[in-house]
């Protein structure tokens, strides 16, 4: 698994991925997506500094996407967001090894103090791990949104860069023993 820059030529699959109802269950995406709105928010992407997405690629094939948006550099903060479409993934440690390398990315090379993220409150897989990856429970956000003909809580968590580097570095001293 790597991850690299998003490529025009991925569009395509993109879009087949996020037009799948497994895949859109828990994704922020309500309507349809067609190949001309991935270009718009493509180019759109591209010219925002604010942004920094990955595509992931697994055995050369793009299968999802991670990144950062809403970047604050004045007070070192930013959103974490990641998709696996291609489902032949999902359960194989590709969406954490992914968020991995984001964070290290957020925090390494961006500087950030805080990366955050929302999840349904019902995407227990997703908290998992996101708590694996040591998010913090944040707060609940209750009736956030309306989806499948019903309110959804939503949660918010964090990791700031502190307590990222104390769990790598223990991390590191238990895969050394």
């Amino acid at each position: 698994m790597r991850l690299r820059a998003i490529e025009r030529d991925d569009l395509p699959l993109a879009v087949q991925y996020l037009n799948d109802p497994d895949v859109l269950t828990y994704f922020g995406q309500l309507a349809p997506f067609s190949l001309q709105d991935e270009e718009e928010w493509y180019e759109r992407m591209r010219h925002d500094n604010n942004v920094v997405n990955f595509a992931i690629e697994v055995d050369g094939r793009y299968v999802g996407g991670c990144g950062l948006i809403n970047l604050d550099h004045v007070h070192r903060r930013a959103e974490i967001g990641i998709f696996v479409g291609d489902k032949t993934y999902w359960g194989r440690g590709i969406g954490s090894e992914a968020m991995r390398l984001v964070i290290d990315y957020g925090f390494d090379y961006l500087n950030l103090h805080r990366i955050y993220l929302r999840v349904f409150a019902e995407n227990a897989r997703a908290i998992h791990v996101y708590e694996g990856l040591g998010f913090q429970h944040e707060g609940r956000f209750r009736d956030a949104e309306w989806r499948h003909g019903r309110w959804l809580d939503m949660l918010y968590m964090s990791v700031l860069e502190p307590e990222w580097r104390l769990r790598s570095a223990d991390k590191g001293v238990a895969d050394d023993g």
